[in-house]
């Protein structure tokens, strides 16, 4: 064990993480990075498959973002927004409105996000209020939703594994089905499933709408829950139900934006604009900690009055808008224009489509779902009639543990192997990492499924 492991062990809690068995085992310590590339303390090399916990877009120490820092850095690294304006959030509020979806004129900084998601749940549950409709307090949210570990999140979130301890904790919200048919009990037909969603959606806003703030989904992907993905047109006609019964309609963009999706965001695959959308993770290309809550008009000009009507949004964060932060931000747009990520996305999302293909092959691989790079491959002991792995076998920790005897760093959720690679990966990198989780799941659950104690995974669990 190292020095830096051990004051780790020490001193460190990681989260998501069982310390216990943490402290147990011996772990990774990470030095560097150079590309799509780890490198640990002995100098070995990994591709950072899950791009640091889906942040990292255009790999690790790209000179552009490097450079914008250094400049920043030799003018001001931090300043409040309370009472000041700076340069590189008011530059970078400018660049990020010319790619949202047309509606959205607004926004709001924050650090991550879930303080992104918190803020929008605030901002509209005041919004009602200002507008003279006190009764409109509650949130619709889907199950298996994922918005965040804050208090507010976690209430408009459905993951019983991370929420069911802080119940007591929470306010109410009213849960509408998820409609990924992997797992529904509607239906096992993905447009009829759909369908019978949306109808569960409607039913729910028909009656209650006089009560309900907002709706709240993560468009496209449900990424927590597994990287369960939504049928066509599902987003869209959710945008028309909440339009109809005026419920607002909030869009958690964190896990999906920057083009994750295959587009710029994922409300861009069906034209939606929403009265929200909150992004985090990529819009610093995986560098610093920001994010933003964008809004309509409508939205910004309800809280608007005279001092002494009280009608502010009492919210803020210490390093709102920090300057360093944005002009990371700023590089990481001008990345996207000058090196057209987006449409570079397209041949490497279609190799990795057909490269997954062959999973079907493997006697243990559920269902894998793909949308643009966010994958996720759902292992069970019986595909054909849907029966899981126990939890106790930690199947998908014990996969993600084999992949870096390969050279891949990825983590399960569950029983689901997830692979969320840096988008300036290229085909050859991709289909070269999918490799190596083929032969890792092949490895684990067909010839060596009992190599691994419980204990030894305790690293890449989730």
């Amino acid at each position: 064990m190292n020095e830096i492991e051990a004051k780790d062990k020490q001193y460190v809690w990681h989260p998501f993480t069982q310390m216990q068995e943490w402290v147990a085992q011996p772990q990774m310590v990470i030095e560097a990075a150079e590309g799509i590339k780890l490198i640990d303390s002995e100098g070995h090399q990994y591709y950072d498959g899950v791009s640091s916990l889906w942040v990292n877009i255009h790999g690790h120490r790209h000179p552009k973002i490097d450079q914008a820092i250094v400049d920043q850095l030799g003018k001001v690294a931090h300043t409040t927004m309370l009472g000041l304006v700076n340069v590189p959030a008011t530059q970078l509020a400018e660049e990020l409105m010319a790619v949202v979806p047309k509606g959205l004129t607004k926004l709001f900084y924050s650090d991550d996000g879930s303080t992104a998601v918190e803020i929008a749940i605030k901002m509209a549950y005041q919004y009602w209020q200002l507008k003279g409709k006190s009764k409109k307090q509650k949130f619709v949210t889907l199950a298996n939703a994922y918005h965040g570990d804050t208090v507010g999140t976690v209430s408009v979130g459905g993951i019983d594994l991370f929420h069911r301890i802080f119940s007591s904790l929470l306010f109410e919200s009213i849960q509408a089905p998820c409609p990924s048919c992997y797992h529904c009990q509607l239906s096992s037909d993905p447009e009829q499933c759909g369908m019978l969603c949306i109808d569960q959606v409607e039913k729910i806003l028909a009656e209650h709408h006089e009560e309900i703030a907002a709706m709240i989904v993560e468009p496209l992907v449900q990424a927590a829950a597994g990287m369960l993905t939504q049928p066509k047109g599902y987003l869209k006609k959710l945008r028309e139900l909440t339009a109809k019964y005026n419920v607002l309609f909030l869009v958690d963009e964190v896990a999906t934006g920057f083009g994750r999706t295959g587009k710029m965001f994922a409300c861009d695959h069906e034209d939606v604009s929403p009265d929200f959308m909150m992004v985090a993770k990529g819009i610093t290309g995986g560098y610093l900690p920001l994010a933003a809550t964008f809004m309509t008009d409508e939205i910004y000009n309800a809280f608007l009055g005279d001092y002494t009507q009280q009608r502010t949004f009492f919210h803020g964060h210490s390093y709102t808008g920090n300057p360093l932060c944005c002009a990371a931000g700023l590089a990481n747009l001008e990345i996207f224009r000058e090196e057209q990520v987006i449409e570079s996305l397209q041949e490497k999302i279609a190799a990795a489509t057909t490269k997954l293909t062959a999973f079907k092959q493997l006697k243990h691989v559920g269902e894998v779902r793909q949308q643009g790079l966010m994958i996720g491959i759902e292992l069970a002991e019986n595909p054909e009639k849907k029966i899981p792995f126990s939890w106790n076998m930690a199947v998908g920790a014990k996969v993600c543990k084999k992949t870096r005897e390969y050279g891949l760093i990825i983590r399960p959720i569950g029983s689901v192997v997830v692979f969320m690679p840096p988008l300036i990966s290229t085909v050859v990198e991709i289909e070269h990492m999918i490799d190596i989780i083929y032969r890792s799941i092949q490895d684990v659950t067909e010839t060596k499924q009992d190599q691994y104690d419980d204990e030894e995974v305790a690293a890449v669990l989730i």
